[in-house]
């Protein structure tokens, strides 16, 4: 088959579809990867053919970053960056997906990616790196905490639901009138149709982390993290490798691709409670930090692979976005999560159900002494053995694969 993967947003969320698209690869698919220009050279250098798609989602991370975790103002900044580059992703995903026998999509395509496989009467695929578009009772929505009730946790999936597709309608309306683009009928693949299979939903996450609703249809699965068995092939800078030769395994703390405000503050809380805990430490500053200099117990670097760097150190600190979370569970060492925005209360939350670190510390909330104490409590042993536990149950997975065959037999059920 001819398959299109359409994704869009920071590196976690471009990173599964890497082993996603070469596990479609060995078995005899032609796949092209349509993401963020800025992840080009990620892509093509894992041989997998690519096509750039407008826009710069450092500047959606700071959007999201100034708003915090209001659900609603976080859709309204989506959609004012959607709009602002509408016109040019909406000419690239439709020549992406022109030869196309099937479209993977992610959550900022759902409806574009939706529309263009019915117009092409073709089989789609959606892939979530968190739980969105598959109402249970459970938990909430994941911008939103628990309701405690199970009909209010279901309610909030539903109109979590219908506003991302009217926020989609909406947009493109404006993209159409301001790109003089011809009126189009867009389509919601949850949307109930007699006349066409119901989307296939793959859950991109292991099931010891968050397992599957019993409320969820056939056609929603959860298949394990989408990961490479390792990073072989990445070369440590000498700076990073004589670090860690240098003394005991440090901490490594990445907040990656999140833009912050106050990350001048956030610095200074970390720096302060690693000296206060007696910890080395590595600084991933990623796109919004800066290099506030190296010591002899600190170290700073703009970037370096999570699943090479985690399992090299004793604990990991980062934001809680979908991909930091699954290779932090993934290394085997406890995780303190420090949410900014979007899903990342909800996996932090996780990380601290399934044992494998504290109660998370919003950003806002983020201090030397909680830091500190969450430092502490992660040493504990207890959170040690489940982090290696959960570790073991996600390396014993294999999501990739399991993806690649649902992705299969759905294209074979469809004909």
């Amino acid at each position: 088959m001819n398959i299109t993967v359409l994704t869009y947003g920071s590196r976690g969320d471009v990173q599964p579809f890497l082993p996603l698209s070469i596990g479609l690869m060995t078995r005899g698919h032609k796949v092209k990867l349509a993401a963020p220009r800025r992840f080009e050279n990620l892509i093509e250098e894992h041989d997998i053919p690519f096509v750039p798609l407008a826009g710069d989602p450092e500047d959606l991370s700071r959007r999201l970053n100034d708003v915090g975790f209001n659900p609603f103002k976080q859709m309204r900044e989506m959609m004012r960056h959607a709009v602002e580059i509408g016109a040019d992703v909406a000419h690239q995903t439709k020549d992406a997906c022109r030869d196309a026998d099937l479209i993977v999509h992610t959550f900022a395509h759902v409806v574009g990616a939706h529309t263009i496989a019915r117009e092409m009467n073709i089989p789609d695929v959606h892939v979530q790196t968190f739980p969105m578009f598959t109402p249970t009772g459970d938990y909430p929505n994941v911008t939103m905490p628990d309701l405690r009730f199970r009909a209010l946790n279901y309610f909030s999936h539903f109109v979590s639901s219908r506003i991302s597709k009217w926020t989609a309608v909406i947009g493109y309306e404006q993209v159409r009138r301001r790109a003089g683009l011809p009126k189009r009928k867009l389509y919601f693949p949850f949307d109930k149709d007699p006349l066409r299979l119901p989307t296939l939903i793959l859950c991109a996450w292991s099931p010891s982390v968050l397992p599957p609703s019993k409320e969820w249809k056939s056609n929603v699965h959860v298949t394990g993290y989408f990961s490479f068995d390792s990073e072989t092939s990445y070369q440590p800078p000498p700076a990073l490798r004589d670090f860690l030769n240098s003394g005991a395994p440090p901490v490594c703390v990445s907040f990656g691709s999140m833009v912050n405000r106050e990350a001048e503050r956030i610095n200074d809380v970390v720096r302060e409670a690693l000296k206060q805990s007696k910890s080395r430490g590595i600084v991933l500053s990623g796109w919004g930090g800066k290099n506030y200099g190296s010591s002899k117990y600190l170290l700073y670097l703009d970037s370096a692979p999570h699943d090479w760097l985690f399992p090299r150190c004793r604990m990991a600190i980062y934001h809680g976005g979908a991909g930091t979370t699954s290779a932090g569970l993934r290394a085997g060492i406890p995780n303190i999560v420090i949410p900014f925005t979007a899903d990342q209360p909800f996996w932090g939350r996780r990380v601290h159900a399934i044992g494998a670190g504290p109660k998370p510390i919003l950003v806002k909330n983020l201090t030397v002494e909680k830091l500190r104490r969450a430092i502490l409590e992660a040493e504990n042993p207890a959170a040690g053995e489940r982090a290696r536990a959960t570790s073991r149950m996600i390396r014993s997975e294999n999501g990739v694969m399991q993806a690649v065959e649902l992705v299969e037999s759905h294209a074979r059920n469809w004909h």
